[in-house]
């Protein structure tokens, strides 16, 4: 078990000390929905089957090194943008698609091929984009060598679609997921879920972005096609090899995006709208284009009621915001570093290279999406945020995960408020411990914050929120549409992993 030292560096903001995580062959040996399944090698490019070895067709790191990351030279390598899946079939009421998850190889340090775990042979796994109020059908199918399953993030879909972490699918099968989009248009993410694996699944790969486009945006003109760009920060620890290492100490501190190391992005004199993920594990960001001023028009749950200029953002794991950065004031040939300021760090993300002059008919319209109404709530709940009495796991409200256990049971169509406050201290010798909750099914509204105003940008509809050792946070939701048990839980995913995952019960 974890021990009281090692669960506090596991927080948002820990310094120092050591996590001593579990092997990926020691926690695979304790999953008894582990069980081996050929390579399958029809799926690989030539170029993926000629540098995969044992660990690739795994995605594991079976020896991790110890030494020194290799060099690499900043902005040197072009940020790609995930590629966008095709639908197999577009017939009827449904757009369909093939999904596999597999192990393939990744230059994360150029020069250097190291196994991950993707969705469909990429790493970062293929975007979808789905319409609102069109069915997504996806055939995930699980050519990997352990039992994994997948969740929607930020999806309103039927329990049996919502990737539950007791029910995986497992190695050599496949299974449809229904996803009928009857929400507005946002920006989710569509990740591995498994129980007690979730963080090192998704650490190694298991992620991809789900856009639901609305109808309401056609009519507002905002950037489109080629200048709507996805952007997945993510983090790591290197060995020598340039492979991933998840244990032991220290925690990942090296941010990649989109699955390269600093990377540098070219774009036009002209408006963008960047929908950024931060999928690391346990750090908080806040981005800074050198003072240049980002709006920020949506949040985790979509458009926001208008849009809100700001030279800074700041992102907790699980989280996302949408921003359009005009660049036409820029000189061509300028070039502009984003930076991950947050608690004093100055550590370059990517960089924007203006290349070229071009017409731009898009526009940032003053109004977006106005907010549902706030029905009157039914139903206060009180969550507690904790580590457990042993100091070896984290709880809510005193309790770890059990899945035979209801912690909330909820009628269908009714309004709560949920007072979330996390307990654990501020004052340990290795920081404080942050938490951010995340809630299946339905998006929410951050009320109040120890009943001061919300913070900038979650004015919206949200589905994640960070809360500080001390703090309070209150927000309320409406549980509509669907019936059966759903998770909420800390979208630290160690966090998680240990225990700090509780599940409703729609009724």
């Amino acid at each position: 078990m974890l021990n009281r030292r090692q669960l506090l560096t596991a927080g948002g903001l820990a310094v120092g000390g050591a996590l001593a995580w579990p092997t990926w062959e020691a926690t695979r040996a304790q999953a008894s929905t582990s069980a081996a399944a050929p390579h399958d090698a029809h799926h690989m490019s030539g170029h993926d089957t000629h540098h995969m070895d044992a660990s690739a067709r795994t995605g594991a790191e079976p020896t991790a090194g110890t030494g020194t990351p290799p060099p690499f030279t900043p902005f040197s390598v072009r940020m790609p943008v995930p590629p966008v899946l095709r639908p197999v079939s577009t017939k009827g009421d449904a757009d369909v698609y093939v999904l596999p998850m597999r192990p393939s190889t990744a230059e994360i340090f150029p020069g250097h091929p190291a196994p991950v775990m993707t969705f469909g042979g990429t790493f970062i796994g293929p975007t979808i984009r789905a319409r609102a109020g069109r069915t997504v059908r996806i055939h995930y199918a699980n050519k990997l060598d352990r039992g994994a399953t997948v969740h929607l993030h930020g999806g309103h879909v039927p329990p049996d679609s919502d990737g539950y972490p007791m029910d995986l699918i497992e190695p050599g099968r496949s299974r449809v997921f229904e996803y009928p989009n009857r929400q507005e248009g946002a920006t989710l993410w569509y990740h591995d879920h498994t129980c007690r694996k979730e963080a090192e699944h998704v650490y190694r790969g298991l992620a991809g972005f789900y856009l639901v486009e609305g109808e309401d945006e056609r009519d507002l003109r905002l950037p489109a096609g080629r200048y709507d760009v996805p952007i997945m920060i993510r983090d790591g620890r290197f060995d020598e090899k340039g492979h991933m290492i998840f244990e032991p100490s220290p925690m990942p501190t090296t941010l990649h995006t989109n699955g390269q190391l600093q990377p540098y992005f070219p774009v036009d004199a002209r408006r963008y709208r960047f929908r950024v993920l931060n999928a690391t594990l346990h750090r908080i960001v806040e981005l800074d284009l050198g003072g240049l001023e980002m709006v920020q028009i949506a949040s985790d749950g979509g458009l926001l009621p208008e849009p809100l200029p700001r030279t800074r953002v700041m992102l907790v794991p699980g989280e996302r915001v949408e921003l359009v950065v005009d660049f036409s004031q820029q000189a061509i040939g300028s070039k502009l570093v984003l930076t991950d300021v947050y608690g004093g760090a100055k550590e370059p993300v990517m960089r924007f290279d203006v290349k070229r002059r071009v017409p731009d008919p898009s526009r940032v319209p003053a109004r977006l999406r106005p907010l549902p109404p706030l029905p009157a709530a039914t139903t206060v709940r009180d969550i507690k945020l904790s580590m457990t009495a042993s100091g070896e796991e984290f709880a809510i409200n005193d309790k770890t995960f059990d899945h035979n256990r209801v912690d909330a049971r909820i009628e269908e169509g009714t309004t709560e408020i949920w007072s979330i406050t996390n307990t654990d201290p501020a004052d340990t010798p290795f920081g404080p411990v942050d938490h951010t909750f995340h809630m299946h099914l339905v998006p929410f509204r951050v009320l109040d914050r120890d009943g001061k105003p919300p913070l900038p940008g979650e004015n919206g509809l949200k589905d994640t929120v960070l809360v500080r050792p001390g703090e309070t946070v209150r927000v309320q939701a409406t549980f509509t549409g669907y019936k059966g048990r759903y998770l909420y839980h800390c979208h630290l995913q160690e966090h998680s992993d240990i225990g700090m995952m509780a599940q409703m019960e729609i009724v």
